[in-house]
């Protein structure tokens, strides 16, 4: 079999038992990208020698017997909003088309420790505002389960190419829906942890009070790993949360014996596509027969978050990107004067859809509509997550939907921005309230995946993944490869 094919905790047992090298995964992975990346554009940069040089390092390390990190020699990939020091990071955007980070983030360095090898960096909607990526500025990634689909986003190169088996894992960024959507638009596990359980120093700001990076794999005991190694405290990052990191392998148990699961009557509404429902509902009625014990919750403020998360997320976009002003950093337009180069700085580099969210973020936050709009989405957000907290007094974890439908056509929604921030429906509530929800791939229609979304507690990625584990163990969705490149 090919090295490819397998998991990333299979690998690392193999690689314990010197069965095979950390080279030869990172040489079949390469063969794979080699293989299957013209047809899904998954990466923006790739940093192949260095790839090889981290495997060739590792292998030294188990030759002098040496104990092997967690990700020691496992290959992945990291969205292109993440820093990595020395290697270009362009957040999908032509302002930053050619920016070189000067630093790592805070996961980059934490990867680098655990001697984590990686692939490169990839492509995702531009800043991040996008379910598609295809508001990158360069081009649309594709679904490997249907070429003509897209893979979601914003973190659809991470999703697509963990998806295609051209990495081992991948990071994105979920702001409101961005790790989950790629996930389940491309069959594979993607976790949205609690705000502030991992460090964002070093990942390129979108909205800061939501923002939050995540792990994208191939199945829970992949994300388990991979949350791992990047979840921790971290004193560069004001929002950091100061926790103990359990060893969130040890919470894979396939049991729900004792588990409440609610389900949130909101988050099955019209628009809902009856395909995804019916496998949602056949999801709820497996997690009963492992045990856990089912009953209808309301979250009577849901059909209000989508407003308000882009009111807040706009706003923050709006005061974000204002550093964008072709002084210090990126792209330099030409002007006259100071304020006409400013002017053409933003609208070369911008594409239609980040300044779109900056005019709108501007304003909201404009003297004589901060207390009607921003102000107001701020309550509602409060109401949000109280909705939560009492949700979450009677149950373990929620169970939903992740998108109404499924992967849809590249092209389908592009003119129509208000149809395609309706796919964020059952995702942004969770960002509104900071607590963490993971995506599992739950069945399939018409050959593309559907997404299941079990919610949890703040810090409560334990249980999170003791559901997922559960489920995905009665099943093989899991264990299905995108048909891309298979003869």
């Amino acid at each position: 079999m090919e090295l490819y094919r397998l998991k990333a905790h299979e690998l690392q047992d193999k690689l314990r038992k010197k069965e095979v090298s950390a080279t030869e995964i990172t040489q079949s992975l390469l063969k794979r990208i080699d293989t299957v990346e013209d047809k899904v554009q998954a990466f923006i940069t790739q940093t192949r020698e260095a790839a090889l040089a981290q495997a060739r390092l590792v292998d030294e390390k188990i030759a002098r017997g040496e104990q092997l990190a967690p990700l020691a020699g496992l290959p992945g990939v990291l969205k292109d909003n993440i820093c990595s020091k020395g290697t270009k990071t362009t957040c999908g955007s032509k302002i930053l088309e050619n920016f070189v980070a000067p630093y790592d983030a805070t996961v980059t360095k934490r990867l680098n420790e655990q001697d984590a090898v990686i692939l490169g960096k990839a492509n995702m909607d531009e800043f991040a505002m996008g379910s598609s990526t295809e508001n990158s500025a360069f081009f649309t990634s594709r679904n490997p389960w249907d070429l003509d689909a897209v893979p979601g986003g914003s973190s659809g190169g991470s999703g697509a190419a963990v998806s295609a088996a051209m990495a081992l894992w991948g990071l994105g960024s979920d702001t409101g829906g961005s790790v989950r959507l790629p996930a389940a638009f491309c069959g594979v596990v993607g976790l949205k942890p609690t705000y502030g359980r991992i460090s964002r120093y070093g990942l390129v700001a979108y909205g800061s009070s939501l923002d939050q990076i995540g792990p994208i794999t191939r199945d829970v005991t992949d994300c388990a790993l991979v949350l791992g190694a990047i979840a921790g405290h971290d004193t560069l990052d004001s929002t950091s949360v100061d926790a103990p990191v359990p060893d969130y392998r040890k919470a894979l148990v396939p049991d729900l014996k004792g588990m409440k699961v609610g389900i949130p009557k909101e988050y099955f509404v019209a628009g809902l596509d009856p395909e995804v429902e019916k496998a949602i509902q056949r999801s709820i009625e497996q997690l009963k027969s492992l045990g856990a014990e089912c009953r209808e919750v309301s979250m009577p403020h849901t059909e209000y978050a989508l407003a308000a998360y882009y009111l807040i997320a706009t706003s923050e976009a709006s005061s974000n990107l204002a550093r964008y002003d072709g002084v210090g950093f990126g792209h330099r337009g030409q002007g006259n004067d100071i304020v006409a180069m400013y002017k053409r700085t933003r609208t070369e580099g911008f594409g239609e859809e980040v300044r779109r969210r900056i005019m709108l973020g501007t304003y909201a936050l404009s003297s004589g509509y901060y207390d009607a709009y921003y102000l107001k989405a701020l309550k509602v957000r409060t109401l949000i997550k109280q909705d939560f907290d009492k949700a979450f007094g009677q149950v373990d974890v929620l169970v939903a939907p992740i998108s109404p439908t499924t992967a849809f056509k590249i092209g389908e929604k592009v003119e129509d921005p208000l149809a395609m921030y309706l796919q964020d429906v059952c995702t942004v509530p969770i960002n509104l309230a900071g607590v963490p929800a993971i995506s599992l791939p739950c069945g399939f229609t018409g050959g593309l995946p559907i997404g299941l979304q079990i919610i949890g507690r703040p810090l409560g990625e334990e249980t999170l993944l003791r559901a997922a584990y559960a489920f995905e163990q009665a099943n093989d969705y899991h264990r299905r490869l995108a048909p891309v490149g298979e003869v």
